[in-house]
């Protein structure tokens, strides 16, 4: 490693900017011996690590050495593009022994050929102004390599009809497809398995490790290891993959793609239409008993709002049950109508397993039956979701994962609480024995580039005058500054609220989340001096702004997990059941986490200075408090104003 990393090694003498990190140097070798023992390893490398070459190397090493795939799992489609547009070219290039890399997104990304022609002679548009969208598309597809939609780049993102001509896997006719040869999904395939390296996201990942071995075979091509970046998001995206959904949009599909099946009987085709309207009007009777609850977010089903026990003890639909029997009524009308046709067209077939699986997924979740899982409903713009995930993963994973795959690498900046693994370990289900945990020093000086400020007298954060006293705060502290902050908070309604009180108190151009798409929100606050965004969950992490454009970040409340949350009171209660403690096994190791991924946004170079404040006063006041300043990186601690003052100059005469 250290003739790759070292001050004169391959790396050094390749790229002008290159900097010498001990921290790096030593994750990548705790890599190294990982792959080599077949162990699993958690590294927490923080910012400044240089933690993507770091398991990089390794894994290119091994991979060309013991002649085997190993996947890098990333958090998010754009770590994939930076690893496969960035990284891998640059080490193609440098690195003395040739190796060959691919990346795979999920398949909804992808434009399907067959699709898009069909499409050429179907009402998929929601009016004439995407007339010229749809032409730039199909012309689109006879020119890309990759049919990958991010190439679209001068069309808007929420395409309407994009849904409709994708390669998703539920409308695949695969084989029979008379597109398959130069199907994007095919070529993409072929890809994969002629590669050393591939790289996926966690969310294709554990698609693929949701049915492999069972009767859909697999997604992935085989591989003997796999390295998890951004690896505190597994134990979520895995629960939603283990789980079970149906959605409003899923069975307005189905119906929708009934009409255009190639069918020219005509007793056959009016039986479809009657049992296509009478799934549109009783779906409708289903999801608005919903919708009269009014609620926003995530809603917790149970059982007595499908049944009910009578006085003779017999089980009883309720009127929501009723409507639910009705609906699954009319999809098994729908399966029977065209069960029969299912070998005469791969369309029917596949429309034929969608409604097959349709009618499962809806009796799983209204049914019930599998107590480790937790059951709600969710409202999501237009949407209605009914879901069931797994309330633990830890089984599932170790047994399809841990146990069957030699070496599993995860990492990222925020593993640890307390200076502990044992949070993760237990969440997602490592063997102790076969897992060793290793923290890679940064090459950041947080004492000299940082300082937390802790504010003297601030209230309760549940108590009615806190959000006032906490915009004052923002107030003094953006004085200081001068803007150039984030304003990170717990919730919508926090966010919103602060936003309000503050920017009318300042005289900084203040933006808020949900006024614009987050890339654009994110690139205007880069171009805008002296700027201030007020954010909540999805800016907590993956956001990267460097330079004095970002000197401040002010976080609202310690982030503990909204307790009412489905999934959350399940795993909760599931502890407790179990005779833990969830407050101190679940809400404070997951808040810590979050929290360094909060704090996290403001040093991302060397170069960076500026300042952290939390305003609740719980972080000095609760015996918990210690557990998450224990996990922050060291660093000056103040009450005082006047210190923030001295500290901006500082950075100010730096920069």
């Amino acid at each position: 490693m250290e003739d790759v990393f070292g001050p004169a090694g391959v790396i050094a003498r390749s790229h002008k900017n290159y900097e010498y990190r001990e921290g790096q140097v030593k994750m990548a070798n705790a890599i190294a011996d990982a792959f080599a023992q077949k162990r699993h390893l958690i590294v927490e490398a923080g910012t400044g690590t240089g933690k993507t070459l770091a398991y990089l190397i390794p894994a290119i090493a091994t991979a060309l050495s013991e002649k085997k795939r190993i996947i890098i799992s990333t958090g998010t489609k754009n770590l994939q593009e930076q690893l496969m547009e960035k990284d891998i070219p640059f080490l193609q290039k440098v690195l003395p022994k040739k190796f060959s890399a691919a990346y795979m997104k999920g398949r909804g990304n992808y434009a399907c050929l067959y699709r898009v022609q069909k499409a050429e002679h179907q009402p998929i548009l929601d009016g004439v102004g995407q007339l010229d969208q749809f032409d730039a598309v199909r012309r689109w597809t006879y020119e890309t390599q990759t049919g990958d939609r991010r190439e679209l780049v001068d069309l808007p993102e929420d395409l309407s009809f994009w849904n409709r001509i994708n390669a998703r896997g539920d409308v695949c006719i695969g084989q029979k497809c008379p597109e398959y040869e130069p199907c994007f999904i095919t070529r993409m395939r072929a890809r994969a398995d002629a590669a050393d390296i591939l790289i996926v996201n966690h969310h294709l990942f554990f698609a693929d490790l949701n049915v492999r071995g069972n009767q859909f075979g697999k997604v992935l091509p085989d591989y003997a290891a796999v390295i998890f970046d951004e690896a505190h998001l597994i134990e979520d995206i895995a629960s939603d993959y283990f789980g079970f959904q149906v959605s409003s949009f899923q069975l307005d599909e189905l119906v929708r793609d009934t009409d255009t099946l190639p069918i020219t009987d005509a007793i056959v085709t009016r039986d479809l239409t009657k049992a296509a309207a009478k799934i549109i009007a009783l779906a409708d009777h289903f999801w608005i008993k919903f919708a009269m609850a009014r609620f926003d977010g995530r809603f917790p089903l149970t059982q007595d709002l499908f049944s009910y026990r009578d006085r003779e003890g017999s089980d009883q639909p309720t009127p929501l049950g009723e409507a639910y029997l009705a609906l699954d009524g009319a999809l098994g009308s729908l399966v029977a109508t065209l069960d029969p046709l299912a070998e005469t067209a791969p369309e029917i077939d596949s429309l034929v397993r969608r409604a097959r699986q349709a009618r499962f997924d809806l009796d799983f979740v209204t049914s019930q039956s599998e107590r480790n899982y937790v059951y709600w409903i969710e409202k999501r713009g237009k949407g209605m979701f009914l879901r069931a995930s797994p309330v633990d993963v830890s089984e599932l994973l170790r047994e399809k994962l841990f146990d069957k795959v030699d070496t599993c690498i995860l990492t990222s900046a925020t593993l640890s609480s307390a200076g502990s693994f044992n949070f993760v370990r237990e969440r997602l289900g490592l063997d102790t024995a076969k897992t060793s945990g290793f923290t890679a020093p940064s090459s950041f000086d947080f004492e000299e580039q940082s300082i937390l400020y802790l504010p003297k007298a601030m209230p309760d954060p549940r108590s009615p005058e806190f959000t006032q006293l906490a915009a004052g705060e923002i107030v003094k502290i953006l004085a200081v500054t001068q803007g150039h902050a984030f304003v990170l908070c717990t919730s919508n309604q926090s966010m919103n609220a602060l936003h309000e009180l503050v920017s009318s108190r300042v005289n900084y151009p203040c933006f808020v989340q949900g006024s614009m798409s987050k890339a654009g929100l994110l690139e205007r606050f880069r171009e805008t001096p002296n700027a201030v965004l007020f954010a909540t969950s999805s800016f907590w992490q993956g956001v990267d702004v460097q330079g004095d454009q970002l000197s401040c970040v002010i976080i609202d409340k310690l982030p503990f997990a909204v307790p009412t949350d489905p999934i959350v009171a399940a795993r909760s209660r599931f502890i407790d059941e179990n005779g833990g403690k969830s407050f101190f096994e679940y809400s404070i190791p997951q808040a810590v986490i979050t929290l360094k991924q909060g704090i996290g946004r403001l040093i991302r170079s060397r170069t960076d200075r500026g300042i952290i404040a939390i305003l609740d006063p719980r972080i000095k006041t609760k015996g918990y408090g210690r557990d998450f300043l224990r996990s922050l990186p060291r660093m000056r601690i103040t009450d005082r104003i006047e210190d923030l003052e001295d500290v901006f100059v500082s950075a100010a005469g730096t920069s």
